[in-house]
This record gives structure tokens, sequence and C-alpha cells, in this order.
């Protein structure tokens, strides 16, 4: 008589799953609760890690985590259509034993995710949702073309400087006028080969600012439509905040209601201090490394112009600033200014103007 073959069922039982991700192959390492159970290289595509589970450990509870880096959230987004928890982890905050980073391989990377996984010793980011991705990777093209246009401008001055071209009386260099960029088109080099490179960066800068200009123009358009048209109007009541700086916040926080408190927002955008300690030492190392770079950066340019137009903001800074350096005091001005902007839209109310004392 033919017995019947017995089906392997892991129903009931967890499966953690860490995954080292590279261009060519992904290093998988899988514990069964707290035990290992093995590791394998795999070709860099979801479907053949969600069959393997299911062939392999069928009816388990799938957890699965991979390090953030420049492959994305797209890895996330498969694995959970189908079916399986993924989380993103900060590469930082993975804890790591000494070994493991003398001896760092893929292989070694993937284990202690999948230690750390088992021992619910992670954190996960956030993950946006691929809208909000595309909408913050257009915002975030307009600020690396605005660092890219600063070093053509850059290099065009030191050539002029280098070979003792001034700008004539009546035309100003300042914000780039169009007769400054006409000048600039008539300057000649004395030999072909100096006016050539001297040509290709001013063409460059044109063509920077051209695609500037149709960038800008379509990020404003963006903020007209949901869901950030009313975010942005309430935004721009708070002095300092532009336009574009709403569209900078908007898309880089996403969802403000992800921040508990103050300091964790405050932690996430870098306006808190870092600190290197041990007994009675207590070394204050300045503003923490760990940040957003857009935010913390956007914050305190709106900082400076905040303080200009916010009597109670204009108060601190000159407070601050009696006490310390202004480029210090505008970071305590900048955290006080992102205390507004996460009331505002929490609160999804515009913000009033306090009026710092009262008439005689």
């Amino acid at each position: 008589m033919k017995q019947e073959r017995a089906v392997l069922s892991f129903a009931n039982e967890d499966v953690f799953v860490g995954l080292d991700v590279s261009k060519n192959s992904w290093k998988v390492c899988i514990y069964l609760g707290a035990y290992f159970h093995c590791r394998f290289t795999q070709p860099p595509v979801p479907e053949v890690l969600v069959n393997y589970l299911k062939r392999n450990l069928p009816g388990g509870r799938y957890h699965c985590v991979y390090e953030a880096g420049c492959f994305g959230f797209w890895i996330h987004q498969a694995l959970s259509r189908s079916g399986i928890e993924c989380i993103v982890v900060n590469p930082a905050d993975v804890p790591t034993a000494h070994w493991e980073k003398t001896r760092k391989t893929d292989r070694v990377d993937a284990h202690k995710l999948a230690r750390s996984l088992a021992a619910n010793d992670l954190r996960p980011i956030y993950v946006p949702e691929r809208e909000a991705l595309e909408d913050r990777s257009m915002v975030r093209l307009r600020s690396s073309l605005v660092r890219e246009q600063t070093r053509y401008k850059n290099r065009i001055k030191a050539i002029l400087q280098y070979y003792g071209l001034t700008t004539p009386d009546g035309i100003l260099d300042r914000h780039w006028s169009r007769n400054y960029l006409n000048w600039l088109e008539q300057v000649r080099l004395q030999h072909a080969s100096g006016d050539y490179t001297f040509r290709t960066l001013l063409a460059q800068l044109v063509s920077i600012r051209q695609t500037l200009a149709e960038l800008t123009k379509k990020i404003r358009l963006l903020s007209q439509n949901d869901p950030y048209r009313d975010k942005v109007a309430l935004l721009c009541t708070i002095p300092g905040v532009s336009q574009l700086a709403a569209m900078v916040l908007l898309t880089e926080l996403v969802d403000v209601a992800r921040f508990k408190t103050l300091d964790h927002l405050a932690s996430y955008t870098g306006l808190v201090p870092g600190e290197h300690s041990s007994g009675e030492r207590v070394i204050d190392t300045g503003l923490s490394f760990r940040r957003n770079p857009a935010l913390r950066l956007m914050l305190i340019e709106c900082a400076w112009t905040a303080a200009k137009r916010d009597p109670a903001l204009l108060m601190c800074f000159n407070r601050y600033a009696g006490k310390m350096p202004k480029n210090k005091a505008i970071v305590k001005v900048a955290r006080k200014l992102l205390s507004r902007i996460r009331f505002v839209l929490k609160n999804n109310a515009p913000y009033q103007i306090c009026i710092v004392g009262s008439a005689a």
C-alpha cells in the first residue's frame, strides 16, 4: 500500500530573513525563531525569494529586512505585495559586533540583519508611498541643480579673476542679471583654448539656469495640486517659509504625524546637539551628524528670513546672539521655526504672528 507523503508545514512559525542587496545578487540569511537556519545567494529578484520561502518553509509568518541605500524601497514594495512583512532599516542602527566590523562581508551583513530581526533589535525607518517618493525626487533635483549652478558661477568668477577681467561700471554681478550675462557672452580670452574653456562653462551655466526655471515652474504647479495645495497655503503663513520651502518640507516629511514629539522631529532634521561624554567628562560635538540634509539646510535658510519678519523670533535671535556666535544662534531660531511648522501641520491652522509688547 502506497503511503501518503507528509506535508511539511511551518504554520505559526516565525521566519526571519536578512537581505544584503546588491546590483547582481542578494545574500540571504534565514532564522527560524531564534535559531539560524540557512544562508544562500540568489538573483536580485524578489519573486525568487518569495518562491523559495513558500516552497521550503510553507505556511510560516515571513519577516524580512534590508538596509536603506541606493536601491530605494522597490524591494520593500514588491515583498509587501507578496504578503511578506518587510522593513527597511538605517545601516547605522544595526547592532554590530566588533568581529563583524573587522570581517565585514555581504554574508556577515545578511547574517546580522536576520539575527537582529529575530531578536527584535531593529527599528524600521518610514517608507513613503511611490508617488511621494517621485515628488520628492523632483524637489531634490532642484536643490541639486542650485548647488551645481553655484559651482559654475564660482568657476566663471575664478577665470575672470585669474586673468584680471573686471566687470564694467554700471553692470552688477551680484544677482547674475541679464546685463551681466550679456557682458560675459562678449568676453573673449586671448587664446582659443582658454576662450573655449570659458565658453563651455558659460554655456553650461545658461543651460542649468533654463532647466532650473522650468523645474521651478513644475514644482509650483505641483504645489497647487492635492495633497499639497492646502498645506502649502498654511505653511506660507509662517514668516520665512516660501512656496518652494513648503514643498521641501512636505516632500521630505510626507506625514508629520509620524513624529510623536518635537524632539523626535528635530532629531530627524538634525537640529539637535551631539554629545560624547564619559564619566565626569562632557563634550559637546555641535549639531548631530545624523540629519536630513535637505531639511536642515532649508530650515536654517528660512530662519534667517523669519528672524527679520517675526518679532518673537527676532527677539530670540538677538538674545541668543548676545551669548554665542550668530551662526549658532540661528540654529536655535531654526528649531523654534520648526516648532511653528509642526504646529501648523498638526492642527491644520494658519500661523498667527505674536506681537511682542504693545504701543504705549
